[in-house]
């Protein structure tokens, strides 16, 4: 792990400034207390704190040396101590030696200095401890932003291969529906069951063009959901009917891709294939405050429908939803009488919005 009092200058400027401070009270502690020459009581401050300025720095590669990952709690106890006490001893005897042996030759402040050594060395266990104290939580405040990166990652490609999962469980359901009806008009018509199988041909090769993609323009969603109901009308002709709407601006906004082919669907399933008369299949995008609002309403006979509840093409419309823009309730569907209406939310950005 890099030392940040190294490698990051912010945080070294703040720890020098730290030790200017501590340096001007020793200052001022000595030579109010000990009635000491300024001259005298500015040497060594400067010389004992900066030392240690410098020995500070160090402590991180013992902080870190000494973690719960590699030894116990004794053990890191026991290190440290050990390591408090030749740090200091060292730290007091260079002190010592370069201002009584090089930088003040007097006799009455070589006493006060020998007679003080060992608060100053109490001063310098406290120090040890302190600024270890503080690099243990940099240490463990780097370990816990890491720890945490790695598991928004984790949550993101879990996401991603959720979606993914979802949406892949559409195109076989989708795939199935459609053999099923091509096997059935090989029997009674041939020549439609040729002209789907090219349709749901011309389908699954724009599906697959975009399916890593997880989001689509909504005119190339609803480009591609035509496609399919142009499948189905191959079977139902007449009986099926489309209608769209779409306001200005609509047309760019992204929306989460193979989000409108299962509405399709399952229209189709609950409408078209109970009713023999024709069942409209209207299509209604709108911009409304921050919201794309996207509407799909079919009519059905009430009296043919039978109520299963959500097939697996809403339900996992709502999941998705839900996945992508972290919100309940984008998804809402109602039941009037002889008409379904879906009604999905697409959270709009604020650029989005403001094209309203």
């Amino acid at each position: 792990m890099t030392n940040p009092y190294i490698s990051n200058r912010k945080i070294f400027y703040m720890y020098a400034s730290l030790w200017c401070m501590i340096a001007f009270l020793h200052f001022l502690i000595i030579t109010i207390n000990l009635k000491m020459k300024w001259q005298f009581a500015a040497m060594d401050a400067v010389v004992f704190n900066l030392l240690y300025l410098a020995i500070g720095i160090s402590l991180w590669f013992m902080a870190s040396y000494n973690s719960l990952e590699n030894y116990t709690t004794r053990k890191i106890l026991i290190n440290h101590f050990s390591a408090a006490v030749i740090t200091t001893g060292c730290w007091i005897g260079i002190s010592y030696f370069l201002l009584t042996g090089i930088l003040i030759d007097n006799k009455i402040y070589k006493d006060e200095l020998y007679n003080s050594l060992i608060w100053r060395f109490l001063i310098g266990i406290l120090y040890y401890s302190v600024l270890t104290a503080i690099d243990y939580v940099i240490i463990y405040y780097n370990s816990f932003q890491t720890k945490l990166l790695k598991e928004l990652e984790l949550n993101t490609f879990v996401k991603e291969a959720e979606l993914k999962s979802l949406k892949y469980q559409i195109n076989p359901h989708f795939i199935f529906n459609s053999l099923n009806s091509i096997s059935s008009l090989t029997m009674t018509d041939p020549a439609k069951a040729r002209e789907m199988t090219i349709k749901l041909s011309q389908f699954l090769r724009s599906t697959l063009s975009k399916n890593e993609r997880q989001k689509s323009k909504l005119s190339e969603e609803i480009a591609n959901a035509k496609l399919y109901l142009e499948i189905e009308k191959v079977r139902f002709g007449e009986r099926l009917d489309f209608v769209e709407d779409m306001q200005k601006y609509c047309a760019d906004i992204e929306v989460p891709s193979m989000i409108l082919q299962p509405l399709f669907e399952n229209s189709i399933k609950h409408g078209v294939y109970e009713s023999i008369d024709t069942v409209v299949i209207k299509l209604l995008c709108r911009i409304e405050k921050d919201y794309l609002i996207i509407t799909v309403s079919n009519n059905f006979d009430p009296e043919a429908v039978s109520s299963k509840g959500e097939g697996i093409g809403l339900r996992n419309i709502r999941s998705r939803l839900k996945l992508i823009y972290n919100q309940e309730n984008l998804l809402v569907s109602k039941k009037e009488k002889s008409q379904f209406t879906v009604n999905i939310y697409i959270p709009l950005l604020k650029k989005e919005s403001e094209n309203e």
